[in-house]
């Protein structure tokens, strides 16, 4: 929920529940509600020297050099984006939370804009909660018929109990404040599935503070953007030499990486295989990565073979494409970088598969 949600967002500290009757939170024993509290939350742990705080609508207000120098003059800038809360937590506009999402994911693309034109590089994106939403009228069936049970009830939510000596049942799912990593001593109750505790005063399609999987699975985007000028991926070539066509079943392929790795050009890492007019792979795959450092062009170049599959003899004496394929960042995905075609003329068919 929101109160321990941007406690959470805040660096590594000791995260309490200072007032039950408001289910405030605190980090380092100082209270986060609002966002003058965790500022203050904040100095205390990086200096407030080279610290900035506000919401997005104040940023989005400011002009280009306004922006400029907000970044310039601050190493570290929480920014807070409310919409989506305001609107689904009211009643009276909770059925308009589609929209509310639509318009923050439109905000921060401009946000991201505004900040990476003014020379931000580096840029978390992330929630401090997730919701649930019901676009009905909501039955009976809907609302958890069972009432929490234990010792005391310190304070209930439409999504979670907290108090002291509950207990687990049926209905609810206990936690103890040292498992959720929080300090005092109390128990938390959730109720299983998507069910809602009634509430009074408050809306009831759009909710959070439970344990599903939209309620605790928040997203982390992470933004690092260099100048195009600082540096750039090593280029390859493929060296095919005069022929257009691969005649044998073992085929050698030269790749010659035009400059070395240096400050300003960083290794590719490229895989390579054959591949037949409709995608089929005909060949192996061999994944190489190309970071060589020196100076001279020939130790840069890379020899292989290539070793065609019992699958290309249904393809003879027809177009084939011999790809270059490009690791996507970090990822396992690859992105075609390059592609050289041939005629596969075999003289004779594969008798053995390899």
């Amino acid at each position: 929920y929101t109160q321990l949600g941007m406690a959470s967002l805040l660096p590594k500290g000791d995260i309490g529940l200072s007032d039950f009757a408001k289910a405030s939170i605190t980090h380092n024993d100082l209270p986060t509600v609002g966002i003058e509290n965790r500022k203050k939350a904040l100095s205390n742990l990086v200096g407030s020297d080279r610290l900035h705080v506000c919401r997005a609508d104040d940023l989005l207000q400011l002009n280009a050099d306004e922006t400029r120098s907000t970044i310039r003059d601050n190493d570290i800038m929480y920014i807070y984006h409310n919409r989506i809360d305001a609107i689904g937590d009211a009643l009276k506009t909770e059925n308009n939370v589609f929209e509310a999402v639509e318009d923050t994911i439109n905000e921060i693309i401009n946000l991201v804009r505004k900040l990476t034109s003014a020379n931000a590089n580096q840029i978390f994106i992330t929630s401090d909660h997730g919701f649930i939403f019901q676009n009905k009228d909501l039955d009976e069936s809907d609302y958890l018929g069972a009432k929490p049970e234990g010792k005391e009830i310190l304070y209930s939510d439409r999504r979670f109990i907290l108090g002291k000596g509950l207990k687990e049942t049926s209905s609810f799912k206990k936690f103890t404040s040292a498992q959720l990593g929080i300090s005092n001593d109390f128990d938390i109750l959730f109720p299983k599935s998507i069910n809602r505790l009634r509430k009074s005063g408050s809306g009831s399609k759009f909710v959070h503070g439970g344990m599903s999987l939209q309620e605790i699975i928040i997203p982390v985007v992470s933004i690092n953007k260099k100048r195009e000028s600082d540096s750039l991926p090593v280029d390859v070539t493929i060296l095919t030499g005069s022929s257009t066509t691969i005649s044998t079943y073992q085929h050698s392929v030269k790749l010659y990486q035009e400059l070395p790795v240096t400050e300003k050009t960083y290794s590719r890492t490229l895989k390579i295989g054959l591949y037949g007019d409709d995608g089929t792979l005909l060949s192996n795959q061999q994944t190489i990565k190309f970071d060589n450092d020196s100076s001279n062009a020939r130790d840069r170049e890379q020899k292989l073979q290539i070793l065609l599959s019992k699958d290309a003899d249904n393809y003879n004496n027809k177009e084939v494409a011999l790809k270059l394929e490009e690791q996507h960042g970090s990822t396992t995905h690859f992105k075609e970088y390059k592609t050289i075609k041939y005629i596969l003329k075999l003289k004779q068919t594969l008798d053995f598969d390899f």
